[in-house]
Protein backbone atom coordinates (compact mmCIF):
# COMPACT_ATOMS: atom_id res chain seq x y z
CA UNK A 1 0.00 0.00 0.00
CA UNK A 2 1.50 3.22 -0.77
CA UNK A 3 2.21 5.45 2.52
CA UNK A 4 -0.39 8.28 2.70
CA UNK A 5 2.80 10.91 2.98
CA UNK A 6 2.44 9.93 -0.70
CA UNK A 7 -0.55 12.39 -1.11
CA UNK A 8 1.65 15.42 0.18
CA UNK A 9 2.51 16.94 -3.64
CA UNK A 10 -1.19 16.04 -4.80
CA UNK A 11 -2.35 18.10 -1.64
CA UNK A 12 -0.12 21.38 -1.74
CA UNK A 13 -1.02 21.30 -5.35
CA UNK A 14 -4.72 21.62 -4.62
CA UNK A 15 -3.95 23.97 -1.70
CA UNK A 16 -2.40 26.44 -4.10
CA UNK A 17 -5.41 26.21 -6.57
CA UNK A 18 -7.98 26.91 -4.00
CA UNK A 19 -5.82 29.75 -2.84
CA UNK A 20 -5.69 30.78 -6.12
CA UNK A 21 -9.39 30.48 -6.30
CA UNK A 22 -9.91 32.54 -3.56
CA UNK A 23 -7.76 35.63 -4.36
CA UNK A 24 -9.63 35.54 -7.59
CA UNK A 25 -13.35 35.34 -5.95
CA UNK A 26 -11.65 38.28 -3.46
CA UNK A 27 -11.24 40.00 -6.62
CA UNK A 28 -14.79 39.79 -7.40
CA UNK A 29 -15.94 40.74 -3.74
CA UNK A 30 -14.03 43.53 -4.31
CA UNK A 31 -15.75 45.09 -6.91
CA UNK A 32 -19.09 44.09 -6.02
CA UNK A 33 -18.79 45.03 -2.36
CA UNK A 34 -20.04 41.66 -0.83
CA UNK A 35 -18.63 39.05 0.57
CA UNK A 36 -21.86 37.20 1.09
CA UNK A 37 -21.36 34.23 -2.08
CA UNK A 38 -18.63 32.44 0.10
CA UNK A 39 -20.94 30.40 1.33
CA UNK A 40 -21.70 29.28 -2.09
CA UNK A 41 -18.31 29.11 -2.88
CA UNK A 42 -17.53 26.62 -0.01
CA UNK A 43 -19.42 23.57 -0.95
CA UNK A 44 -18.47 24.32 -4.48
CA UNK A 45 -14.75 24.50 -3.41
CA UNK A 46 -15.00 21.37 -2.28
CA UNK A 47 -16.08 19.81 -5.46
CA UNK A 48 -13.28 21.27 -7.42
CA UNK A 49 -10.58 20.08 -5.05
CA UNK A 50 -12.40 16.06 -5.35
CA UNK A 51 -13.09 16.66 -8.87
CA UNK A 52 -9.15 17.61 -9.59
CA UNK A 53 -7.60 15.15 -7.07
CA UNK A 54 -9.62 12.67 -8.89
CA UNK A 55 -8.10 13.76 -12.46
CA UNK A 56 -4.73 14.65 -10.91
CA UNK A 57 -4.36 10.97 -9.45
CA UNK A 58 -5.27 9.06 -12.40
CA UNK A 59 -8.04 7.63 -10.19
CA UNK A 60 -10.52 4.89 -11.89
CA UNK A 61 -11.05 2.98 -8.65
CA UNK A 62 -14.82 2.24 -7.48
CA UNK A 63 -14.00 3.88 -4.22
CA UNK A 64 -12.54 6.81 -5.94
CA UNK A 65 -15.44 7.41 -8.16
CA UNK A 66 -17.76 6.65 -5.53
CA UNK A 67 -16.29 9.41 -3.33
CA UNK A 68 -15.71 11.77 -6.17
CA UNK A 69 -20.00 10.94 -6.97
CA UNK A 70 -20.79 11.82 -2.96
CA UNK A 71 -19.12 15.02 -2.69
CA UNK A 72 -20.36 16.33 -5.91
CA UNK A 73 -24.35 15.55 -4.98
CA UNK A 74 -23.22 17.36 -1.95
CA UNK A 75 -21.52 19.98 -3.05
CA UNK A 76 -23.57 20.83 -6.32
CA UNK A 77 -26.52 20.96 -4.36
CA UNK A 78 -25.80 22.65 -1.47
CA UNK A 79 -23.72 25.22 -3.59
CA UNK A 80 -26.51 26.00 -6.05
CA UNK A 81 -28.84 26.74 -2.85
CA UNK A 82 -26.80 29.18 -1.22
CA UNK A 83 -25.79 30.97 -4.71
CA UNK A 84 -29.60 30.96 -5.29
CA UNK A 85 -30.32 32.42 -2.10
CA UNK A 86 -27.25 35.18 -1.90
CA UNK A 87 -29.01 36.28 -5.13
CA UNK A 88 -32.14 36.83 -4.41
CA UNK A 89 -31.64 38.25 -0.46
CA UNK A 90 -28.19 39.81 -1.33
CA UNK A 91 -26.05 40.75 1.47
CA UNK A 92 -25.63 38.62 4.31
CA UNK A 93 -25.86 40.40 7.64
CA UNK A 94 -23.19 38.30 9.13
CA UNK A 95 -20.78 39.45 6.55
CA UNK A 96 -22.14 42.64 7.02
CA UNK A 97 -21.21 42.56 11.18
CA UNK A 98 -17.79 41.29 10.09
CA UNK A 99 -16.76 44.12 7.59
CA UNK A 100 -18.30 47.23 9.77
CA UNK A 101 -16.86 45.20 13.14
CA UNK A 102 -13.06 45.62 11.35
CA UNK A 103 -13.54 48.87 10.19
CA UNK A 104 -15.01 50.34 13.33
CA UNK A 105 -12.39 48.43 15.68
CA UNK A 106 -9.08 48.49 13.37
CA UNK A 107 -9.53 50.82 10.39
CA UNK A 108 -9.32 47.83 8.14
CA UNK A 109 -10.88 49.07 4.71
CA UNK A 110 -13.65 46.70 3.06
CA UNK A 111 -11.26 45.14 0.76
CA UNK A 112 -8.33 44.12 3.57
CA UNK A 113 -10.91 42.92 5.78
CA UNK A 114 -12.83 40.87 2.86
CA UNK A 115 -9.13 39.09 1.83
CA UNK A 116 -7.61 38.58 5.44
CA UNK A 117 -11.32 37.73 7.50
CA UNK A 118 -12.94 35.77 4.84
CA UNK A 119 -11.25 34.45 1.50
CA UNK A 120 -8.04 33.89 3.25
CA UNK A 121 -9.24 32.14 5.80
CA UNK A 122 -12.15 30.07 4.16
CA UNK A 123 -9.12 28.65 1.60
CA UNK A 124 -7.68 26.50 4.00
CA UNK A 125 -10.29 25.35 6.03
CA UNK A 126 -11.87 24.55 3.06
CA UNK A 127 -9.39 22.31 2.14
CA UNK A 128 -9.14 20.76 5.50
CA UNK A 129 -12.86 19.76 5.59
CA UNK A 130 -12.10 18.39 2.68
CA UNK A 131 -9.40 16.12 3.86
CA UNK A 132 -11.52 12.89 3.60
CA UNK A 133 -12.47 13.09 -0.03
CA UNK A 134 -8.91 14.26 -1.41
CA UNK A 135 -7.09 11.78 0.42
CA UNK A 136 -9.73 8.76 0.19
CA UNK A 137 -9.72 9.82 -4.23
CA UNK A 138 -6.07 9.60 -4.40
CA UNK A 139 -5.99 6.19 -1.86
CA UNK A 140 -9.03 4.66 -3.83
CA UNK A 141 -9.61 0.95 -4.11
CA UNK A 142 -12.79 -1.64 -4.03
CA UNK A 143 -16.46 -0.78 -2.44
CA UNK A 144 -16.74 -2.82 0.45
CA UNK A 145 -19.39 -2.83 3.47
CA UNK A 146 -17.75 -0.23 5.09
CA UNK A 147 -17.70 2.17 2.31
CA UNK A 148 -21.38 1.22 1.34
CA UNK A 149 -21.97 2.01 5.58
CA UNK A 150 -20.67 5.40 4.72
CA UNK A 151 -21.82 6.11 1.43
CA UNK A 152 -25.49 5.06 3.50
CA UNK A 153 -24.58 7.88 6.04
CA UNK A 154 -23.72 10.34 3.72
CA UNK A 155 -27.06 10.09 1.26
CA UNK A 156 -29.22 10.53 4.69
CA UNK A 157 -26.98 13.63 5.63
CA UNK A 158 -27.80 15.04 1.72
CA UNK A 159 -30.89 13.69 2.38
CA UNK A 160 -31.58 15.35 5.44
CA UNK A 161 -30.25 18.53 4.47
CA UNK A 162 -32.15 19.26 0.59
CA UNK A 163 -35.48 18.41 2.84
CA UNK A 164 -35.11 20.71 5.97
CA UNK A 165 -33.38 23.59 3.23
CA UNK A 166 -36.42 22.84 1.34
CA UNK A 167 -38.76 23.14 4.05
CA UNK A 168 -37.40 26.38 5.12
CA UNK A 169 -37.67 28.22 2.05
CA UNK A 170 -41.28 26.95 1.88
CA UNK A 171 -41.81 28.42 5.05
CA UNK A 172 -39.71 31.89 4.78
CA UNK A 173 -41.90 31.81 1.40
CA UNK A 174 -45.12 32.59 3.36
CA UNK A 175 -45.73 36.18 4.76
CA UNK A 176 -47.91 35.03 7.41
CA UNK A 177 -44.55 33.02 8.58
CA UNK A 178 -42.23 36.46 9.17
CA UNK A 179 -41.53 36.81 12.90
CA UNK A 180 -42.33 32.73 13.47
CA UNK A 181 -40.08 29.65 13.88
CA UNK A 182 -40.50 26.80 11.90
CA UNK A 183 -40.96 23.83 13.95
CA UNK A 184 -42.94 21.54 11.68
CA UNK A 185 -40.85 18.76 9.36
CA UNK A 186 -37.60 17.66 9.79
CA UNK A 187 -37.78 21.11 12.03
CA UNK A 188 -39.37 19.25 14.97
CA UNK A 189 -36.90 16.54 15.53
CA UNK A 190 -33.64 19.10 15.40
CA UNK A 191 -33.39 22.66 15.45
CA UNK A 192 -31.03 22.36 12.69
CA UNK A 193 -31.58 20.07 10.36
CA UNK A 194 -28.90 21.27 7.55
CA UNK A 195 -26.19 21.33 10.08
CA UNK A 196 -26.63 17.66 11.34
CA UNK A 197 -27.13 17.24 7.33
CA UNK A 198 -23.80 18.59 6.97
CA UNK A 199 -22.04 16.39 9.34
CA UNK A 200 -23.76 13.14 8.64
CA UNK A 201 -22.84 13.61 5.12
CA UNK A 202 -18.85 14.09 5.67
CA UNK A 203 -18.88 11.62 8.71
CA UNK A 204 -20.30 9.72 5.93
CA UNK A 205 -17.35 10.19 3.53
CA UNK A 206 -14.65 9.89 6.20
CA UNK A 207 -16.06 6.61 7.04
CA UNK A 208 -15.75 5.39 3.21
CA UNK A 209 -12.06 6.89 3.18
CA UNK A 210 -11.43 4.82 5.92
CA UNK A 211 -12.58 2.01 3.73
CA UNK A 212 -9.68 2.58 1.34
CA UNK A 213 -6.82 2.35 4.58
CA UNK A 214 -6.54 3.62 8.19
CA UNK A 215 -3.94 5.92 7.57
CA UNK A 216 -6.22 8.06 5.37
CA UNK A 217 -8.63 8.03 8.02
CA UNK A 218 -6.17 9.44 10.64
CA UNK A 219 -4.87 11.38 8.65
CA UNK A 220 -8.00 13.31 7.43
CA UNK A 221 -10.11 13.09 10.66
CA UNK A 222 -9.23 16.66 11.75
CA UNK A 223 -11.92 17.45 8.34
CA UNK A 224 -15.10 16.09 10.26
CA UNK A 225 -14.33 16.86 13.30
CA UNK A 226 -13.92 20.44 12.80
CA UNK A 227 -16.80 20.79 10.81
CA UNK A 228 -18.84 19.28 13.80
CA UNK A 229 -16.99 21.75 15.80
CA UNK A 230 -17.62 24.46 13.49
CA UNK A 231 -21.19 23.71 12.70
CA UNK A 232 -22.43 23.09 16.55
CA UNK A 233 -20.01 25.68 18.39
CA UNK A 234 -18.46 28.27 15.65
CA UNK A 235 -20.08 30.12 13.09
CA UNK A 236 -23.17 27.60 12.73
CA UNK A 237 -25.71 27.02 15.25
CA UNK A 238 -24.14 29.03 18.01
CA UNK A 239 -23.70 31.99 15.93
CA UNK A 240 -27.01 31.61 14.26
CA UNK A 241 -29.19 31.17 17.66
CA UNK A 242 -27.80 34.22 19.23
CA UNK A 243 -29.22 36.09 16.84
CA UNK A 244 -32.96 33.97 16.42
CA UNK A 245 -33.00 34.63 20.43
CA UNK A 246 -33.27 38.07 19.70
CA UNK A 247 -35.60 38.45 16.79
CA UNK A 248 -38.16 35.60 16.99
CA UNK A 249 -40.24 36.07 20.40
CA UNK A 250 -40.85 31.81 20.65
CA UNK A 251 -37.33 30.81 20.15
CA UNK A 252 -36.41 29.60 23.39
CA UNK A 253 -40.10 27.85 23.94
CA UNK A 254 -38.64 25.81 20.37
CA UNK A 255 -35.04 25.78 21.76
CA UNK A 256 -36.94 24.01 25.33
CA UNK A 257 -38.71 21.65 23.49
CA UNK A 258 -36.46 20.70 20.05
CA UNK A 259 -33.18 18.82 19.97
CA UNK A 260 -29.75 21.09 19.54
CA UNK A 261 -28.57 19.14 16.97
CA UNK A 262 -29.16 15.30 16.49
CA UNK A 263 -32.63 14.35 15.50
CA UNK A 264 -35.10 13.45 18.53
CA UNK A 265 -38.58 13.66 19.24
CA UNK A 266 -39.83 16.81 20.65
CA UNK A 267 -39.54 17.06 24.98
CA UNK A 268 -43.26 16.51 26.46
CA UNK A 269 -45.40 19.49 25.94
CA UNK A 270 -44.87 20.11 22.72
Amino acid sequence: MIPVTDAIPLLLHNLVLIFGVMIVLWGVSVAIKDVSFIDAVWPMGMVLLAATTFWLSGAASPASALLLMLTALWGLRLGIHLFVRWRRNGVDPRYAKIIASARDKKGWSFAKTSLLQVFLLQGPLLFMVCLPAQLGIWRGGAVDALALAGAAIALVGIAFETIGDWQLEQFRANPANKGKVLNTGLWRYTRHPNYFGDACTWWGIWIVALSTGWDVALASLIGPVFLNFTLVKWSGAAMLERGLKKTRPDYADYIARTSSFFPLPPKQGS
